[in-house]
């Protein structure tokens, strides 16, 4: 049988063009899919780091039985339809007084909310699910060893939770302490501090937490809180360096303590400071947990000059206001306080606050963020929905 050696010199070459056209897709896919993430900088819908896109912000829920079986599914419903790039709970996974207590039931079943997320899902711990699980009524668990079972099972890789994911940076030094079921005590990774960026904004999270930072309360601990606090200041000012290198448009920063900016909250008696110098006030005796991070904050967000948010739970009280102020007494211009809705579950709310907040990043335009209240229609108590 005569070889017609010319023709399998063309079919092989076809073959050999095919599978690198092939291997130019896989590759271009692949390079899609990480764009899509936002990861390190490259971000953006399909790819496009200039493209608009909306963010959801949630937290201090739920606390209460009727927030949990009927508001918290309303309102993962409403972010599910709404097409989000990511959504972030901004910490308290329970009430801070009372069922249900700090047992691994609890975390098992938050997994399931964000699991039920489309959206990539991030969290950030809150004092009511780790600082306050000494309390009595809690289940007089050891705080930092609830800290390191969230640490074990909300932050085991880099990824993010939800039904899709993407992947983060994830703060290895300098460590915190966690603590086995032995109550022996370890340095420990501080895992749940993350960072990425979208669509040229950078954003991180930092384990910030209400009753004076672990310094107060029922089990006060100023070793956790002195291995902690310069871990989430180092944090904090290499997400604005990070920012920087990227050249990204703006910073949000997530936490769950409301730290008192000025003298002018009303949601947090006592909890006030000189907004000039940012020392506490002296009516209040407790320890303060957050002087050292404010003033390091406010360097970097004079430093950055761009738009910063910081988003915080704990006082219960949707807000978007501009409360910090140079030495001089100055508003700082770009800087905005998000606080998302947060129920104190009494008998009369209900549903009432269990609600989110959506913002729109434009990378484009001046201010970059836009924050709307988002009212679930199935959330309303005093005036139904049309």
């Amino acid at each position: 049988m005569r070889i017609d050696n010319s023709s399998n010199q063309y079919r092989a070459a076809t073959r050999a063009i095919t599978a690198f056209v092939v291997a130019i897709l896989l590759i271009a896919g692949l390079a899609s899919s990480v764009a899509s993430q936002g990861f390190r900088g490259i971000g953006g819908i399909e790819g496009n780091a200039n493209a608009t896109y909306a963010i959801g912000l949630w937290g201090d829920l739920p606390y209460s039985a009727v927030q949990e079986s009927v508001g918290l599914p309303n309102l993962i419903a409403d972010m599910n339809s709404q097409q989000l790039a990511f959504t972030v709970h901004d910490g308290d996974l329970k009430t801070g007084n009372g069922a249900p207590i700090c047992n691994d039931a609890l975390y098992t079943k938050a997994l399931g909310w964000f699991s039920s997320l489309e959206a990539p899902a991030v969290f950030t711990p809150g004092d009511n699910d780790w600082v306050d699980c000494d309390r009595p009524n809690n289940g007089s668990f050891s705080s930092l060893e609830r800290l390191t079972h969230e640490r074990q099972l909300f932050f085991s890789t880099p990824n993010t939770l939800g039904q899709r994911t993407f992947a983060q940076e994830v703060q290895s030094t300098p460590l915190c302490l966690g603590e086995r079921p032995d109550h022996s005590r370890f340095p420990q990774r501080c895992v749940e501090n993350r960072r990425w960026t979208y669509g040229r904004v950078t954003y991180a999270t930092l384990n910030i937490q209400g009753t004076c930072n672990n310094l107060c309360g029922d089990g006060a601990d100023p070793a956790e809180f002195a291995a902690r606090n310069p871990a989430v200041i180092a944090w904090m000012r290499d997400t604005f360096d990070e920012a920087k290198k990227l050249g990204s448009v703006a910073v949000m920063l997530i936490g769950q303590a409301d730290m008192g900016f000025d003298r002018t909250d009303p949601t947090r008696p006592g909890l006030t400071r000189n907004p000039n110098t940012l020392v506490q006030d002296a009516t209040f005796t407790d320890p303060d947990g957050y002087f050292d991070f404010l003033v390091a904050l406010r360097e970097e967000v004079i430093a950055f000059q761009r738009p910063v948010a910081f988003v915080h739970g704990d006082s219960h009280y949707f807000r978007v206001d501009r409360p910090f102020l140079n030495v001089n007494g100055v508003r700082l211009e770009n800087f905005t306080r998000v606080e998302t809705f947060g129920d104190n579950a009494s008998n009369v709310t209900l549903t009432n606050d269990v609600q989110w907040v959506k913002v729109l990043v434009d990378p484009k335009s001046r201010e970059v963020f836009a924050y709307q209240a988002q009212i679930v229609p199935a959330n309303r108590v005093a005036v139904p929905a049309p």
